[in-house]
């Protein structure tokens, strides 16, 4: 192999890796443009999301007036702070989304009562195992995989594309 085409392979590998990690990651901004406040119906807000590990959620709020608490289901059904696993209170606070589970969050200065509060359920980015043969009334199509991982596939390509055609000076 050539000098310029070692250096371009390694380009090539140096750059899909460096722009990989932020293409595979989706920030979830908790009501979108109308931000962390009371009144909100945030259940609505994240049954529209699909969210995968590896993502983030931000809350953005007034920073003195609002907060974030990570909680346990009790917590939110009770809209309690005692046992939090994690707080917040910069205003634009990122989340990351590491496992696979149902996530928490509510405010923890009494507005959850007044709807400021979020559930989430966090999948695995490997697509699900396909259904059983009998069960095809419930079985996505044999080609289709989750929508997460479509975006996030496409948009690697694309940047692939890209530094290839720069490699090779065709851009």
């Amino acid at each position: 192999m050539s000098s310029s085409t070692h250096l371009l392979f390694s380009l090539l590998l140096f750059s899909a890796a460096a722009t990989l990690s932020p293409i595979l990651a989706t920030d979830h901004i908790v009501g979108a443009n109308r931000g962390w406040n009371p009144g909100m119906n945030y259940t609505l807000w994240a049954n529209n999301q699909t969210f995968y590990v590896g993502d983030l959620i931000s809350f953005r709020y007034q920073k003195n007036q609002y907060n974030v608490f990570e909680v346990n289901q009790t917590g939110y059904d009770n809209c309690t702070t005692e046992f939090a696993v994690g707080n917040w209170s910069s205003g634009k606070d990122f989340i990351p989304l590491n496992k696979a589970k149902r996530y928490y969050f509510i405010c923890g200065n009494g507005q959850c009562f007044s709807g400021m509060k979020v559930s989430v359920l966090v999948h695995p980015l490997s697509p699900p195992p396909s259904a059983a043969v009998g069960d095809v009334e419930h079985s996505p199509t044999s080609s289709a995989a989750p929508v997460g991982v479509q975006r996030r596939g496409f948009g690697a390509l694309v940047v692939s594309f890209v530094v290839i055609c720069f490699g090779f000076g065709w851009m």
